[in-house]
Order: C-alpha cells, then structure tokens, then sequence
C-alpha cells in the first residue's frame, strides 16, 4: 500500500512544485510505481511534466466534484513507473463547490483509497494556501515534506503552517506525521541565507534533510521545456541535490540505499540518451 506524501508549503515561490516533481521522478527513476497528483490550481506539475491536459479529459477537479473515479483520470507519463493525476484552473473554484460536499475534508482520501495498492508512493503538490484542498491533501496523507527558502518571510508563514498540520492531527489524521523540511533555492553567498539557514535548522532539529537544494539556473529553466531536471540537464547541480534528496527520502524509510548510489537509470524508455544518476 502507498505513502501517500503531500509536499506543502502555505507561501509560494519556495519551491514545491519542482520538489514533488523531482522527487517523483527519481523514485520512479529508482524502480518505484510513483503517482504525482496535481493539487495546485495553476497546475504547474502537470505542464512541468509535459503533460497535455487537452489529451485526457479527466483531472484532479472531476474526480473531487464526483464527476469521474480517480482511475479514470491516471495519466501515464514518459517517465516509466510514473503516473500523474493532472488538473486544470478548474481546480480554483473546486473549494467553492466541496462546501456542501458530505465529510468535505474527506474527499480525496476516499478517492485515493481506491488506487493506494497500485503504488508504493504517491506525491501530492498542493496549492500555496491553506484552504480547502490542503486540508483534503494533508488528511490524506501519511506524511508532510515542506520545501522552505531561505528567506526572513519564509521563517514566518512556517509556524502558521505547522500550527494547521498541529490541527489537522488532532481533528482529522492522527497518523499524519511531518517526513521534514527541505532547504531550497539556497545561495551560500548571500548572508541573510546562512542565517535562515541556521533558524531553519534549529526549528526542525533532525526532522530538517541534510540535503540543500540550490539555486540552480537549469532548475528553472527546465518547467518551460515541460521536463524533470533529470531529462533536461542530469549533470546539473539541481539534479545531483534531487537525487541525494531521494536517496535521503528512501534511508529514512529503512532502504538500504547502497544499491542506487552509481547506479546508471533512465527516466524514459525513449530516451536516446542513458545518464548516470550516480554523480
């Protein structure tokens, strides 16, 4: 049965959207069956995978509003062993309609449920909000990972966030438990970064991932070519962080990650090109 991880941040722009995509990525790369739900209205997993959401009718918003079973709305990636469950802007006025929905916080577990034996992971991108849907995403879950830039605002919306997981733990999904904070977009030569860095750090205490992700040029650049780091630039300082973030994700679940560490993957049965994810 799937873990069911929701990669949530109440601010955007700290990188969320290009963690779930990325670690999605590597743990199919890694042989895992993987599905990424698109939670994020502005469906910036869903374009940043190369999805076509004009080729698959059904999304996220059909299958909370009860239009379509979440089955139906399985897209499969380029990626082998990855699935995606993409959205639409529909998704927007999604909270609106799951108002006089019944058990409203509920509706994506359920729909869930029904898929969880077909993966050993599933990632959720949620929206930068706490409304509706994140409520949905983290009651959902087994586990919450929160992407955190190295920014004095960033340090702020943190403990508001981690007060709604508080709530929701209490209220809704006493097994949800916090997988730990990720450093992104961090620039060692800015010193107003160390110093969240270290606040970061002292927050989360060992729950915080030793890896940093970097502000990397090819990480943003690869979304507008509608491909993972790991297609658009392997070698790439992003794609190393990515996959030692990966690697960090499985050991805290008791893999022996030895096996991976230089082992050459594809991330696409197409692809003309072998790379090495072992750095």
């Amino acid at each position: 049965m799937a873990e069911i991880v929701s990669i949530a941040n109440q601010k955007g722009g700290v990188g969320k959207t290009t963690t779930a995509i990325n670690l999605a990525v590597a743990l199919a790369a890694f042989d895992y069956e993987t599905l990424l739900i698109d939670f994020d209205p502005q469906s910036n997993s869903t374009s940043g995978l190369g999805v076509d959401i004009t080729k698959n009718n059904k999304n996220i918003y059909d299958v909370l509003c009860g239009k379509a079973p979440v089955e139906t709305a399985i897209h499969q990636t380029s990626v082998e062993w990855l699935d995606i469950v993409p959205t639409s802007h529909n998704l927007a006025g999604a909270e609106i309609e799951l108002v006089s929905e019944f058990s409203r916080e509920s509706v994506l577990k359920r729909s869930l449920d029904r898929v969880r034996d077909m993966y050993k992971f599933i990632i959720i991108d949620c929206p930068p909000s706490l409304g509706l849907l994140t409520v949905n995403a983290l009651n959902a879950s087994n586990s919450v990972m929160t992407p955190v830039q190295c920014e004095y605002y960033a340090m702020e919306g943190l403990a508001y966030f981690m007060n709604t997981v508080d709530k929701i733990k209490m209220a809704l999904n006493p097994g949800l438990k916090i997988d730990g904070g990720v450093i992104t977009m961090f620039d060692s030569r800015i010193n107003l970064a160390n110093q969240v860095k270290g606040e970061i750090g002292r927050y989360y205490g060992d729950k915080l991932y030793k890896t940093v992700i970097p502000r990397n040029v090819r990480l943003a650049e690869a979304p507008s070519f509608g491909q993972p780091i790991f297609v658009y630039d392997p070698s790439s300082r992003g794609a190393l962080a990515y996959k030692e973030l990966t690697l960090e994700f499985l050991a805290r679940r008791g893999v022996d990650i030895s096996v991976f560490k230089n082992s050459d993957l594809y991330v696409n049965e197409e692809a003309e090109a072998e790379y090495d994810l072992g750095g």
